[in-house]
């Protein structure tokens, strides 16, 4: 019987030296078709020629048409023809160095156990939409590999994070700094002992949770479970039965607000509305736009003021996982109740703005009529969410935003 551990190493698909800078890329579902046309211009090899491959297509052509899937497979394969792409000799483990201004995030790039993720160990927060995991699927299948990496926790361990940094210590096997500003560096490990020691620590860890990558996670299970079922000499061991991870410790985790905003009032006025509010928050105007630096405090930019809103301590319950998230005490006490947004995944009168576009995107959309009102949130803690996961609970739509984000085709997991 095969033995199954959390993680192994594996052979990647790495650009070539002095390549990283050609190659590296967003993630695919930062960006729209039309902005991945406008990055990649000039760029004859970014990844998003394989991770958004409708930008070598005709303008407007369906990203989930049959020929934009093929196209990213010829995009990939002329990366490894042209030798911008190549592929380690042996298994490896790689680390993997984010650095944005203070913030520094070391982690593992490692093939990560499906088996585990399946039986929960490696443990979800989200729910996935059906079109967006076929979407994944199409992808593996298409590039017979996993080219987009998935975020995960760790425990903070720190027998690991010494390992880490030790393997860091010397120059980079790549190292670019992209668009934004952020540096993506990797070292790869090739040493066996270093390989086997890591395995084992990450081994005794009781879990790993995804940050980032649900659908990615779950399209990755899918291509398993079908080559499995179609090769009956399978036996666990093959590349298909693991997928791309990068684990960053619990504590270097950095989780940015996902803010909110509403279209409309609900058929109230500003001053209606904020009546109603009064029931379950304290109001107070500020002078300032408002960043809530505590838990239960919020901000509310409407009519182009803005006010600090605190919940009410009797509305809160403490020992609910999910209630007593922020994003979910907003939802539960004034977007539902009051503005009538019972599902916020699908009611298309509330749109979600990541943390890092700031406030005054918030102010921006709020001026230019397009919403009525926008609230600002206190971020989601890596604690709470680790909670939500162990209880096997599903966090509420847009609750987190992790930055800094991974880069695409940095490593890749070809599935042999």
């Amino acid at each position: 019987m095969q033995v199954v551990s959390l993680i192994r190493p594996f052979a990647g698909l790495r650009p070539a030296a002095g390549r990283a800078a050609d190659v590296a890329a967003p993630p695919y579902d930062v960006l729209s078709s039309e902005e991945a046309r406008q990055r990649a211009e000039g760029k004859p090899w970014s990844f998003l020629h394989v991770s958004k491959p409708e930008i070598d297509l005709t303008p407007g052509t369906d990203p989930y048409s049959p020929a934009v899937y093929a196209k990213a497979a010829e995009n990939l394969g002329d990366m490894i023809a042209q030798g911008v792409l190549v592929r380690d000799d042996q298994p490896c483990l790689y680390v993997y160095r984010l650095a944005t201004g203070d913030v520094v995030q070391t982690g593992l790039v490692a093939a990560g156990s499906l088996a585990e993720y399946d039986s929960n160990r490696i443990r979800k927060h989200e729910l996935t939409r059906p079109e967006k995991e076929d979407d994944r699927v199409r992808q593996i299948e298409a590039l017979n590999a996993q080219t987009g990496p998935v975020l995960l926790a760790y425990p903070d361990a720190a027998q690991v994070d010494a390992m880490l940094a030790s393997a860091a210590a010397g120059d980079p096997d790549s190292d670019v700094v992209a668009d934004d500003g952020v540096r993506h560096s990797i070292w790869v490990i090739r040493d066996p002992g270093t390989i086997e020691r890591l395995v084992t620590l990450f081994e005794a860890m009781p879990a790993l949770y995804i940050a980032d990558g649900h659908h990615r996670s779950a399209a990755a299970s899918r291509v398993a479970a079908a080559r499995r079922s179609a090769n009956p000499a399978s036996t666990g061991d093959e590349d298909y039965n693991y997928f791309l991870v990068v684990a960053f410790p619990e504590s270097e985790m950095r989780i940015l607000p996902y803010n909110r905003a509403v279209r409309d009032l609900n058929d109230m006025t500003g001053e209606e509305f904020r009546a109603h509010i009064v029931e379950r928050f304290e109001i107070q105007p500020s002078s300032t736009p408002v960043s809530p630096e505590t838990p239960r405090t919020f901000g509310l930019y409407l009519q182009g003021a803005w006010y600090r809103l605190a919940i009410r301590p009797k509305y809160i319950r403490e020992q609910d996982p999910i209630a007593r998230l922020d994003v979910s005490l907003l939802a539960d006490n004034l977007l539902a109740p009051i503005l009538d947004i019972s599902d916020p995944r699908r009611d298309e009168r509330i749109e979600f703005i990541g943390g890092i576009r700031g406030l005054s995107e918030l102010e921006r959309r709020v001026d230019s009529g397009e919403m009525a009102c926008a609230f600002s949130v206190h971020a989601t803690s890596m604690r709470d969410l680790m909670v939500v996961a162990d209880a096997n609970e599903v966090m509420p739509p847009k609750s987190t935003w992790f930055e800094p984000k991974l880069a695409d085709g940095l490593v890749s997991l070809q599935l042999d």
